[in-house]
């Protein structure tokens, strides 16, 4: 593999460009109709889809991910320094907390919180 990209799928691709662009203090890579990127490190991108364009590829053989709106359907797990800070602003951004920050089984310290469409996005150390 040369390079990895996670798509999310999303209600509304301008204001989840904006809470994404604010939460991880990055512009994007990307940003047309349909389609914006941020390069996370060397090789990995994230992707923001809008749903009704995504649905147009799927929709004879999968439900429209509208469907699932507001139901955790992934993860996005995010080690960094200082996470507290992240959860925080994810949080004024209009995200949910889900579990505070907190020494977990695994050996990470973590905090959950999720995005304005249910994603949820884990901040580690």
């Amino acid at each position: 593999m040369r390079e990895i990209e996670f798509i999310l799928y999303v209600r509304d691709q301008t204001k989840s460009k904006e809470f994404y662009e604010k939460l991880l203090q990055i512009k994007p890579s990307l940003n047309v109709p349909g389609m914006t990127e941020f390069k996370l490190c060397e090789n990995i991108k994230l992707g923001l889809m809008p749903e009704n364009g995504i649905a147009k590829i799927i929709s004879n053989k999968l439900p429209h991910p509208k469907k699932g709106n507001g139901i955790p359907r992934c993860e996005l797990y995010l080690k960094m320094e200082n996470p507290n800070e992240y959860i925080k602003r994810g949080i004024k951004l209009g995200g949910k907390e889900i579990s505070k920050l907190k020494n977990r089984d695994w050996g990470d310290n973590v905090g959950y919180i999720s995005d304005l469409d249910g994603h949820i996005i884990a901040f580690a150390e």
